[in-house]
């Protein structure tokens, strides 16, 4: 949208409505800035702790985190978000992320370890009949954590050719492909035991990912190759400088869209972590943590110079002006947000 030649931008942020979330909130972005205003919410399904827009903005699609998993379109050509027909099951428990690939909309299932894809009718709207799911197998060392599969997040690669999904209980990266609605495992690629990797985001030059693991606090730096659909582990990188005292909960990764940085946050110190990427992508290096400015960062998002933090426990959203040359976060403000989960930006 534009205003006077100004480009207005909004925030979706979306909430755990069990922890008191209002659901689906709609924010302002400050033109020419990044702070965010609180415009109103919407509800109709319960826990929408994940969004994803579609490429043309014209819909919003949002998980339904709980045991019966669901996911729901939403309408955004109003002033705010209406939803597009009932929400569909996902035939997996607890979807913890989604995004659209290749006409469907993909659900990565925690609880039940497995990913879902929902076709997106030509009008946006969602056709629950033809959904597919993709079970996933095997375990991890962890006995408290990875007993079972549990996949936490699914997502295209940069060619379009292929959806990977990040398994923490089995601590391994599928790459599937998608044909005639039919989800398939086209190679498995391993991490190392234990670590327990949670979400991956891909360098803009196509050819590295970054695995962000949940239950070491590292980052696994991977070769990628479109070509063939292969991700290759090379090395491990700290996202702190020492040791935790207790539990450390890595939980959101971002790459700069030049390529020069990643961050990452870690609920258990409440901290966000800076990292230069050299050897063209094969390496990262530590520069430095910042306070997140709240407290359990669930999820983080980079947009037009600025890092946005979804506080799930302190119940807001941060957000920070991150330096051209040094890539390190100064915190700019907040916005109260119950039970804030994740942010997406038109």
């Amino acid at each position: 949208m534009t205003d006077g030649g100004a480009r207005r931008r909004r925030a979706f942020i979306g909430s755990f409505t069990a922890a008191g979330g209002p659901g689906i909130v709609t924010a302002a972005v400050a033109p020419g800035g990044g702070a965010l205003t609180v415009l109103h919410s919407v509800t109709g399904v319960p826990d929408p702790s994940y969004l994803a827009l579609a490429p043309d903005g014209r819909f919003l699609y949002a998980v339904s985190e709980t045991a019966e998993g669901a996911v729901a379109a939403y309408r955004l050509t109003g002033q705010r978000p209406a939803q597009a027909g009932p929400a569909v099951r996902v035939g997996g428990q607890g979807p913890t992320h989604l995004s659209l690939f290749d006409g469907h909309v993909l659900t990565a299932n925690y609880g039940s370890g497995s990913v879902t894809a929902v076709p997106v009718r030509p009008d946006g709207t969602l056709a629950p009949a033809l959904s597919a799911v993709l079970p996933h197998t095997g375990s991890g060392p962890n006995s408290r954590r990875q007993q079972a599969p549990h996949a936490h997040q699914v997502q295209p690669d940069p060619s379009g050719r292929w959806a990977v999904s990040v398994d923490l209980g089995t601590d391994s990266v599928r790459v599937c492909t998608l044909r005639d609605g039919a989800l398939a495992v086209h190679r498995e690629a391993p991490l190392r035991p234990g670590s327990g990797p949670r979400h991956l985001a891909f360098h803009p030059g196509g050819d590295h990912a970054y695995v962000l693991n949940e239950l070491t606090p590292t980052v696994t730096v991977c070769r990628w190759r479109g070509e063939d659909g292969t991700l290759v582990p090379l090395t491990e990188a700290q996202v702190l400088p020492t040791a935790p005292a207790g539990d450390a909960y890595p939980s959101g990764i971002a790459v700069s869209p030049d390529g020069r940085f990643v961050w990452t946050a870690t609920r258990g110190e409440d901290v966000l972590s800076t990292f230069a990427v050299e050897d063209a992508g094969a390496r990262l290096r530590l520069l430095g943590t910042t306070p997140c400015g709240g407290d359990w960062p669930r999820a983080i998002t980079v947009s037009d110079g600025y890092l946005y933090c979804a506080n799930e426990r302190s119940g807001d959203v941060s957000w920070f002006t991150l330096d051209q040359h040094t890539g390190l976060p100064l915190y700019d403000g907040r916005v109260t947000v119950p039970a804030a989960s994740c942010v997406v930006l038109d």
